[in-house]
C-alpha cells in the first residue's frame, strides 16, 4: 500500500545518511533543504531528495535501502557529469546566449529552458561552443548548477549583437527598407522585441518586422498610407529570403507597436489583420 512522500521523509532521509559515507563519501545531507550535497572543485551539486521520496512512497517498506542505494548512485554519477561539463565548458555562464524562435510546440520544449517571447515566439537558452554547443537543456541546466539565468539576454547584447551592421535598401521607388543584419549570426532575431532602437523616432505607428533567417531583421518604419502597397513587397521578401535561408526563422510579417507587442500582418489584406491595424490605416495621412 501506498503513502504520500512526505510521510516516509524521516525514515527515508535517515537512509541516506547511513549510506552516503560509503557511496559517495564527499557528500553530505542538508537537512534544511532536504538535499544531497556533493562538493564539485570551488562549487557544488545539490539533489533534492524528493524524488527518492516520491520512489520510496511507492515501494514496501523492505524494499526501501535498495531504492536509496541507487538513487545516489544516479546522483553520484550526475555529480560526475557534472565535473566533466565543467572541465568541458569553463565559466559555462561565459557561453549561454538567448536565441528567439517561433513559438515551439509542447513537444518540442519539454526538457529544454524555453521561457514565452511574447504570443508568437519563444526564447530559447543557448551554449554558444562550436563543438559542444545547442539547446540548454533542463537536466544540464541542473548539472551546471544553473538557475537564475537573467544574465543570459546581457550575454547575448554584448558578445553578439554590439556589432549588427544597419543599413537601408530600397524595396520599392521612394521606399526603402531598414536591414539589422550580422552574417552568420544566430542571434540578431533577439532583437524581435527591441527594434525601436533601429528605427527613426518619434515612431508613433509601429512599423513592419520580418525576421526571415536568425542573422537579418526586416524594418519599415509606418508613418503614411504608403504602407499598404509596402506590405506585400515587404512580405515576398521575407517570404523569399526565409525559404533560401540557411538558419531560417519566421516567414511571416509582423507590426511592431505598443509595449513590444507583435501583431501578425496578412500581407495580401492589411486591413483585415486586425481591428487596431485596421483602425490605423484609416488614421494614417496620405
Amino acid at each position: 500500500m501506498s503513502m504520500e512522500p512526505l510521510d516516509a521523509a524521516a525514515d527515508v532521509h535517515a537512509l541516506i545518511r547511513d549510506v552516503l559515507p560509503a557511496l559517495a563519501p564527499s557528500a553530505w545531507f542538508d537537512s534544511g533543504t532536504s538535499e544531497v550535497v556533493l562538493p564539485l572543485g570551488r562549487s557544488e551539486a545539490r539533489a533534492s531528495s524528493w524524488t527518492v521520496l516520491e520512489r520510496c512512497s511507492r515501494e514496501p517498506r523492505s524494499a526501501w535501502p535498495q531504492v536509496v542505494d541507487e538513487w545516489v548512485r544516479e546522483v553520484g554519477d550526475r555529480a560526475f557529469l557534472a565535473v566533466g561539463e565543467m572541465e568541458l565548458f569553463g565559466d559555462v555562464r561565459e557561453l549561454l546566449r538567448l536565441r528567439i524562435v517561433p513559438k515551439l510546440a509542447p513537444r518540442d520544449r519539454e526538457g529544454l529552458v524555453v521561457v514565452p517571447a511574447g504570443d508568437h515566439f519563444d526564447a530559447m537558452v543557448m551554449i554558444e561552443h562550436p563543438r559542444y554547443g545547442g539547446p540548454l537543456t533542463k537536466a544540464r541546466a541542473g548539472l551546471l548548477g544553473l538557475h537564475k539565468l537573467g544574465y543570459v539576454m546581457t550575454n547575448t547584447h554584448d558578445r553578439e549583437l554590439s556589432d549588427v551592421c544597419v543599413h537601408d535598401q530600397p524595396l520599392l521607388p521612394g521606399r526603402d527598407v531598414r536591414v539589422v543584419t550580422k552574417p552568420g549570426s544566430r542571434y540578431v532575431s533577439a532583437l524581435l522585441s527591441e527594434v525601436d532602437q533601429f528605427l527613426p523616432g518619434p515612431n508613433e505607428h509601429g512599423a513592419l518586422v520580418g525576421a526571415p533567417c536568425h542573422s537579418t531583421l526586416l524594418l519599415y518604419p509606418i508613418t503614411s498610407q504608403a504602407v499598404r502597397e509596402v506590405l506585400p513587397v515587404f512580405a515576398d521578401v521575407v517570404r523569399e529570403m526565409h525559404a533560401a535561408a540557411d538558419d531560417p526563422c519566421a516567414p511571416g510579417v509582423y507590426w511592431s507597436h505598443g509595449e513590444r507587442r507583435l501583431t501578425p500582418l496578412p500581407a495580401d489584406a492589411p486591413a483585415h489583420a486586425s481591428d487596431e491595424f485596421a483602425a490605423l490605416l484609416r488614421r494614417l495621412p496620405s
